[in-house]
């Protein structure tokens, strides 16, 4: 069963690797895995200050804070895609990084792997790897700012947040070259998904945009 997962990463300040993983009861979760060792910790991401937190116990030993904030800044900004499952060696002793309730299949709508989300990533991704925000956020405030929709909207006071709505479900049916138009479930669980890759928000500048032409349409 393949997993909602970045690619994994290794870091430089223990032998291991990590990745982070969209859970089941949204928001994202990062997991570290030593290579030298069977063990593993686990954290999920606060999704408002984007910082680890516990999930559950782990040795402080064999994954100091500095390999934490080296984990979370290596997976900053690693799209989502459907991967398999991911098994170490270690001694002869398979450690398999599937193994508690963080891995149970997402129960929401799941955005990963349709066109609007691909075309997002692959539009955006930069050399790095990395999806590139100040690309998108500079391309969707375009084209709110040309889109009549979004002019008539704002002359109804139309709340940011169906504002933002509109921009992003319209913008990703363009780029993906689809004509059905996403459900509003959709498009928030694309924004949703989006905002797990950079838990800051992945619109910020969009988000600013819009009120910034709420209160001059006052």
């Amino acid at each position: 069963m393949n997993i909602i997962r970045t690619t994994a990463v290794e870091l430089s300040t223990i032998p291991a690797i990590t990745y982070k993983q969209k859970l089941a009861a949204g928001g994202a979760g990062l997991r570290i895995l030593r290579m030298d060792t069977d063990a593993v910790a686990v954290f999920t991401i606060d999704r408002r200050t984007g910082e680890a937190e516990p999930y559950g116990t782990y040795d402080g030993e064999l994954f100091p804070p500095d390999a934490v904030a080296e984990a979370l800044e290596l997976i900053s900004g690693l799209p989502y895609t459907a991967r398999g499952k991911i098994k170490i060696s270690v001694s002869a002793q398979a450690v398999n990084s599937e193994e508690d309730v963080l891995e149970t299949e997402t129960e929401k709508v799941d955005m990963v792997d349709t066109p609007e989300y691909l075309a997002i990533i692959n539009g955006y991704t930069g050399d790095d790897g990395k999806l590139n925000y100040t690309l998108m956020n500079k391309d969707f405030i375009q084209f709110a700012s040309r889109s009549t929709v979004v002019g008539e909207m704002l002359a109804a006071r139309a709340h940011s947040d169906e504002i933002l709505s509109y921009v992003v479900g319209s913008r990703a049916i363009n780029l993906s070259g689809r004509k059905e138009s996403l459900s509003a479930v959709e498009v928030a669980g694309l924004i949703e998904t989006l905002d797990e890759i950079n838990p800051r928000s992945a619109f910020k500048e969009l988000n600013l945009h819009i009120r910034q032409l709420l209160a001059r349409s006052k």
